[in-house]
């Protein structure tokens, strides 16, 4: 891609930048919109005023936030202010506890889940992705959760990303240096009493989650199965071959395995051009590239606005929550309803060897209006 094609996308991802929400807590929102409990893992750093940084930690901090949502908000929007605490128009942290090490989280994240019937103990993992702050992941999940129904309990990994358009080597070193406390995330959710791991990572968070399956294989090959029910990348930041060289090393991948792509995503376009490589996992147009792997890949580039970086098309679309959400599509997927699978959802079906890929269609021209 020509560099001067590139300057309009990093302004862009730049005004998408603003305003940058950071956790005030704020306990009068717990009375304004629908309360989401929010566990967390991380390996920020503590600052000296007890705010998450960007630097980076070798064990990780645990804890939980109570994130309000605005009573009146449209299914994907996630309004934040960097100042201005609004429970009423934007989403804000109510409470926060965090815990004195990972036997005080394990017993806390264990007491959550036996409130529920032992079938839906599940817990939902969500990895963020790059230029993230600690607030804007949690209320990210938070938004996941509430649109599309997702039962279970929501778990928060932060990795220490930078927060910054201009950090992405500092991010992508982040990530690596994040992978054992992930994986000790996963196995303290799973000693915790949890049925099942549900694992959502988007964009560079993506390749996060794929060095730790591959990380738990290496240990012992059944581990990634064991430790992880299902697995949903949303635009992920990952060189195709690198993700084949993960894959072939996880052997048997959990199931299902889903990818959500978009061939207009200008974010990876840019990260294309920030580490070198053409072919990103996440703007896949060709899925005979992965095809001796078991995955379904749902592309949503007909779904992706002209104006918007496309780069969690998922999570922003309202018919695409609607296709999604509750008892339906992805859900009845990853719940294991294989009779019609993706028979319930608009689009055009391809199975190329292993690999199955969904071309979405809008319900109708309007649907995004």
């Amino acid at each position: 891609m020509p560099t001067i094609r590139l300057i309009p996308l990093l302004f862009l991802t730049l005004a998408a930048c603003a305003p940058r929400p950071t956790v005030v807590v704020d306990p009068s929102a717990a009375h304004v919109g629908k309360i989401e409990t929010v566990f967390f893992s991380t390996t920020r750093n503590l600052k000296p005023h007890g705010k998450f940084g960007d630097a980076r930690i070798y064990d990780p901090h645990f804890g939980q936030v109570k994130v309000s949502i605005p009573p009146d908000r449209k299914p994907g929007t996630l309004e934040v202010s960097g100042r201005r605490i609004d429970p009423e128009r934007f989403f804000t942290i109510a409470a926060e506890t965090r815990y004195a090490g990972p036997t005080k989280f394990r017993a806390a994240l264990a007491t959550t889940l036996h409130r529920l019937p032992p079938a839906k103990r599940e817990v939902v993992l969500f990895v963020h992705g790059f230029n993230v702050n600690f607030a804007e992941g949690a209320f990210r999940l938070a938004q996941l959760m509430d649109d599309f129904k997702i039962g279970g309990v929501p778990l928060y990994f932060s990795w220490s990303s930078a927060a910054n358009v201009l950090g992405y080597e500092h991010d992508r070193d982040s990530t690596l240096f994040a992978r054992d406390a992930l994986e000790k995330t996963i196995f303290a959710a799973k000693a915790s009493g949890a049925r099942s791991i549900i694992l959502v990572a988007h964009s560079m968070g993506a390749f996060l989650a794929m060095e730790v399956l591959r990380d738990l294989a290496i240990r012992n090959p059944a581990l990634p199965r064991r430790m992880i029910r299902a697995v949903v990348l949303i635009s992920p930041d990952i060189d195709v071959s690198v993700f084949k060289s993960q894959a072939w090393r996880i052997g048997k991948m959990p199931q299902p395995f889903v990818i959500f792509v978009s061939n207009k995503d200008r974010a990876l376009q840019l990260s294309a051009f920030l580490s070198g490589e053409r072919d990103q996992l996440g703007n896949l147009s060709n899925v005979g590239k992965v095809a001796d792997l078991p995955v379904t890949v749902f592309n949503v580039t007909k779904f992706s606005k002209g104006a918007d970086l496309n780069h969690f098309t998922i999570g922003n679309s309202p018919a695409l929550i609607s296709l999604f959400k509750g008892r339906t599509g992805l859900n009845a997927f990853i719940q294991g309803d294989r009779s019609g699978r993706t028979g319930l959802i608009p689009g055009t079906v391809l199975a190329v060897q292993r690999a199955t890929e969904v071309l979405l269609e809008p319900l109708s021209p309007r649907a995004e209006q």
